[in-house]
């Protein structure tokens, strides 16, 4: 279906065939949220519309394996781009002058990052604006990047893509853009999530909770996932309850973790709760389906995947009540105030002792995650290219 919808879109668009991507988080073994949202929506783009050629713009010596088909050519850009002088030096100047000098029909970026010195065309996807919520929570080059870049991105480019409805209505409200340049496509769920069986769901309990149920976190360890409170309501939980529950936070530690780890230390609890680091998918997987409940009360986020994730694995969630979750989850996860350690340990000894509710949260998560996939969120952000093409 996918291969015919957009075969009849590229005829409406004549002859532009050149299209350059931003791939720069493509990292083999070590892909999180925006490389995951690139490989997932360019390898079926790709493979569908055979008629255009993709220039594939990496930062590094990348992996053949997101070499998706025979029109992809793939371009290493120096210098690899972690630092934010190094993000200006990448796009700016490597991206801007093979741009102008290639001059392809339109320039798609996953990570929201634009060029401000060239002509050609951009859509960007800009999943979330957290950084004008929380400033505090970011390094202080990077928050003045964020600053002082994403605006001007934003108005340069001839289309924006989101994730969420709640992320599009702040672009209009932060950035001024107009609602008619702004397509949501959502996210989804990697195919590597599914549930686990009983001799994995034993196995796994043993190896991270000493054979007992766990609530588990997964994703990157910094102040905006808010582990502080969730730390709190855990150890609310183990004190309302008496019940040996372990907390398994499953995620790479990410930046200004001091006041989680000072939080860690002080808690009753703190023997019980377990740091697994990043993890192998597969192994992630079963850590997830395995866990009694999953805790994802974040301070913000523009989609969030792991609530859908845990849906998949027939797993109920906790999720926060602000930003996009309440959106993308709708009635299948328990919600709470992210600001409120006592709200999200209520919600865990509701799932406790409500067996029942338990069940119906699984029952309707496993149809809520199907709500989104890959191939449609690739099709919206391919007809998210075709107007920005359009209008070129």
């Amino acid at each position: 279906m996918l291969v015919c919808l957009c075969k009849c879109v590229y005829s409406c668009v004549g002859m532009k065939k050149i299209i350059a991507v931003n791939t720069r988080f493509l990292l083999k073994d070590k892909m999180e949220g925006i490389g995951y949202f690139t490989h997932e929506t360019m390898r079926y783009i790709v493979t569908a519309n055979t008629d255009y050629t993709f220039y594939f713009l990496f930062d590094r010596p990348y992996s053949k394996e997101f070499i998706y088909s025979n029109n992809v050519k793939p371009v290493v850009l120096f210098p690899p781009a972690r630092h934010p002088f190094l993000f200006i030096w990448w796009f700016e100047w490597s991206v801007c002058n093979w741009m102008n000098s290639n001059r392809p029909d339109l320039f798609i970026s996953p990570d929201g990052f634009g060029v401000l010195r060239s002509n050609v065309p951009q859509l960007l996807v800009m999943h979330d604006i957290a950084y004008e919520h929380y400033p505090t929570h970011n390094k202080f080059l990077q928050q003045k990047y964020y600053e002082f870049f994403m605006p001007r991105f934003a108005a340069k480019a001839k289309r924006i893509a989101t994730v969420s409805q709640h992320s599009k209505n702040d672009l209009i409200q932060y950035y001024s853009v107009p609602e008619e340049k702004i397509d949501v496509v959502y996210s989804a769920v990697k195919e590597d999530f599914y549930p686990v069986n009983d001799k994995e769901k034993e196995l796994t309990q043993n190896k991270y909770a000493q054979g007992f149920p766990y609530f588990v976190y997964t994703g990157s360890v910094n102040p905006r996932k808010n582990l502080q409170n969730m730390l709190k309501a855990y150890d609310l939980f183990r004190k309302k309850t008496g019940e040996p529950f372990r907390f398994v936070i499953a995620g790479a530690k990410g930046w200004k973790t001091s006041q989680i780890i000072d939080i860690w230390k002080q808690m009753e609890f703190k023997n019980e709760v377990l740091f697994t680091g990043r993890l192998p998918l597969d192994e992630l997987r079963k850590v997830v389906g395995s866990a009694f409940a999953l805790l994802y009360v974040s301070l913000y986020e523009g989609f969030g995947v792991p609530p859908l994730e845990a849906m998949a694995c027939k797993v109920p969630a906790i999720i926060s009540s602000t930003s996009s979750m309440p959106e993308i989850c709708g009635e299948a996860a328990l919600q709470a105030n992210p600001e409120s350690p006592e709200e999200i340990s209520r919600q865990m000894l509701n799932l406790y002792v409500n067996p029942d509710l338990r069940g119906q949260l699984i029952e309707k998560g496993s149809e809520q995650f199907k709500k989104y996939s890959w191939q449609k969120t690739a099709q919206l952000l391919w007809n998210s290219c075709i107007k920005a093409l359009e209008l070129s």
